[in-house]
């Protein structure tokens, strides 16, 4: 169970008719094979008004779906690895300006691939990339998959992807690559939330793995999240269409009961519905939760503000919507209108590449987590949830 205070959507505000079309629109995508199951968990004011799931955990077995399934959440593991690094700032052991390089010697001397008419030439990076950059995706790295570029190739070229390598071993093969940026120029999603979990380790003298949980998921009673899911626990693992309902190529997703050797920052995590609603509720506190803290309110706000500004380029790029900047592990929304999706000024977002995503809107005092494993229909539903979450909000927050 989340644990959390619990309410009815009229008390906080919400439509209890306009809450459970939440609810019936997902159904409806269950009864005509789009989406094999979700679980979904609305909050306002710090009370949990839905807390749902429709739908099969497992298609090949039909399966309820329950909201104690346990899903790959694949990049939500960023903004979980991000508070950690915020930890040791508040803690004193690391510096958002420290180079890189500091914790991994191969970012010290990095080159930046640049493309030209007669082939790609290498030029030193201009300036080191900094934890800063890591934070907020602007220190020149790329994902093999985010484009047909130089650097993607080499990127898939080299095996990042594989679970069996060590956090250390994967920033070793990174650092010998080009980067596809100079350092703080542009933001570029990337495996830098990787090369952040391997810093955490230098900087603690743990696996990832251990602080995490040592300092934040035991903490939070987040006792369902982690690189593995336990053999006891298998039977809760939520599986995806094994073909894509909309007939593309369904994309593969690792096998969450494997231990890997790689505890991937950038996400590696398998977590519950409730789990995530109690980091997120963390959040919404200021950095505490039922007498734990992990962060000062100041950190919660400085890391959910836009670090990007104007003078770092990030436009035409479907990960961050129009009126949208990127903060220390979130998305944040920048403008009332431009973007496509309802929200306000302030509200910070992320998803996973599976089908999880969440946001949370701190002037509405208000979040939404969305759990499925729906790889190829993700952008749908990120899209149409915030369209009936917000269309069930009828009261300002006070």
């Amino acid at each position: 169970m989340h644990g959390l205070p619990t309410a009815a959507p009229a008390d906080v505000g919400l439509c209890p008719e306009r809450t459970q079309r939440i609810v019936q629109a997902l159904q409806r995508d269950v009864d005509r094979g789009r989406l094999p199951g979700a679980a979904v968990l609305v909050a306002r004011h710090g009370r949990v008004v839905l807390d749902a799931a429709v739908g099969r955990r497992d298609p090949a077995q039909d399966d309820a779906m329950g909201t104690d399934a346990i899903f790959r959440i694949y990049s939500m593991t960023k903004p979980i690895v991000s508070v950690a690094a915020l930890m040791l700032v508040e803690q004193g052991r690391l510096l958002l300006s420290d180079p890189v390089g500091l914790y991994v010697p191969g970012f010290l001397q990095q080159q930046v691939a640049v493309p030209g008419p007669h082939g790609v030439a290498l030029v030193p990076a201009a300036q080191p990339s900094t934890v800063q950059d890591l934070l907020r995706h602007t220190a020149g790295l790329t994902y093999e998959f985010t484009g047909n570029g130089h650097v993607n190739a080499l990127y898939a070229r080299a095996g990042l992807g594989s679970r069996q390598q060590t956090n250390a071993e994967l920033c070793e093969r990174l650092a010998a690559l080009p980067l596809a940026h100079q350092p703080g120029t542009t933001w570029a999603y990337s495996r830098a939330t990787d090369v952040l979990g391997r810093v955490i380790e230098v900087v603690t003298g743990q696996p990832l793995g251990t602080f995490l949980r040592e300092a934040i998921l035991q903490p939070l009673g987040m006792h369902e999240t982690g690189f593995f899911v336990p053999p006891a626990q298998h039977h809760r693992i939520a599986e995806a269409f094994e073909h894509d309902p909309d007939g593309g190529t369904q994309m593969p997703m690792h096998d969450p009961r494997e231990v890997p050797a790689l505890e991937m920052g950038g996400g590696g995590l398998m977590s519950t519905l409730h789990d995530y609603a109690r980091f997120l509720q963390c959040l919404c506190n200021g950095g505490e939760l039922q007498g734990e803290r992990l962060l000062s309110p100041h950190t919660v706000a400085w890391m959910t503000a836009d670090h990007l500004g104007s003078a770092v380029a990030h436009a035409n790029n479907p990960l961050l919507p129009p009126g949208h900047g990127f903060g220390l592990g979130f998305a944040v929304r920048t403008a009332a209108g431009v973007s496509p999706v309802p929200g306000s000024v302030g509200t910070y977002h992320w998803s996973g590449i599976g089908g999880t995503h969440f946001f949370v809107d701190p002037s509405q005092a208000l979040f939404a987590i969305f759990m499925a494993q729906a790889p190829n229909q993700r952008v749908h539903y990120r899209s149409l949830m915030r369209g009936l979450v917000y269309g069930a909000v009828l009261s300002p927050p006070g």
